[in-house]
C-alpha cells in the first residue's frame, strides 16, 4: 500500500511538472476570449468540490480577453479550487472582480478561508513550496506556480493578500495588448 501510494504521488508530481513545462511551450496563440464563458467552464469542472464543501461561487461580469482560453481556465480552475481547499469551518465563499485599469484588467479572487501568514508570501508562487502536510491538504505545491506562469505569458503579474484566519484575496493582472506576451522563468 505504501508503495502504491507513493508511486501514485510520483504519478501526479510528473504529471503536474509536464504541465507547468507547457505553460510556455505549448500555450495556444491568444484570441478573443470571452471570460463569462471561460468562468462557465471552471464552474463546471469544479462542481462536484462546490456541491462537497456547499461553497457560495460568485464573480462580477467578466471581459472579452486577448488570451489562450485554456490557460485562463486553468488559471481560475486553479486560484477557486484553492479556495475551496484550504477553507474554514464555514462553507467557502469566493468571489471574482475586475477593475479595467486603462492599459491591463486587474482581477481579484476574494475567499473566507484560512488565511496565510504573510512572512510565507514570497514562498507562495515557487514550484513545490507547500505550506501544509500533505496528510492536512492533497496537492504537490506546483498549483499556483502555474498560476504565476499563466498570468506572465499573458502579460500580467500576481500577488496576494491575506491574514490568518480572515481569508486571501489573490490579485492578477491581464494586459489588454493584443499580441502574447512570453516570459520564461
Amino acid at each position: 500500500a505504501y508503495a502504491v501510494e507513493g508511486a501514485n504521488r510520483m504519478r501526479a508530481l510528473i504529471d503536474d511538472l509536464l504541465t507547468f513545462s507547457r505553460v510556455g511551450r505549448l500555450g495556444k496563440p491568444f484570441e478573443p476570449t470571452d471570460l463569462e464563458s471561460t468562468f462557465s467552464i471552471v464552474l463546471k469542472n469544479l462542481e462536484a468540490s462546490i456541491a462537497e464543501t456547499s461553497a457560495v461561487i460568485t464573480h462580477e461580469r467578466l471581459p472579452v480577453v486577448s488570451a489562450d482560453g485554456g490557460q485562463l481556465v486553468q488559471l481560475f480552475q486553479n486560484l477557486i479550487g484553492n479556495a475551496m481547499k484550504f477553507r474554514g469551518k464555514e462553507p467557502p465563499r469566493v468571489h471574482v472582480s475586475v477593475k479595467d485599469q486603462g492599459t491591463e484588467y486587474l482581477f481579484s479572487v476574494t475567499d473566507n478561508g484560512i488565511g496565510i501568514d504573510s512572512q510565507y508570501f514570497d514562498r507562495l508562487f515557487k514550484i513545490f513550496q507547500r505550506l501544509h502536510t500533505r496528510e492536512e491538504y492533497s496537492g504537490s505545491g506546483i498549483g499556483l506556480a502555474i498560476c504565476k506562469k499563466n498570468v506572465e505569458r499573458h502579460g500580467g503579474r500576481i500577488w496576494i493578500e491575506s491574514q490568518v484566519g480572515k481569508g486571501s484575496t489573490v490579485y492578477f493582472t491581464l494586459s489588454k495588448k493584443k499580441k502574447e506576451v512570453i516570459r520564461e522563468v
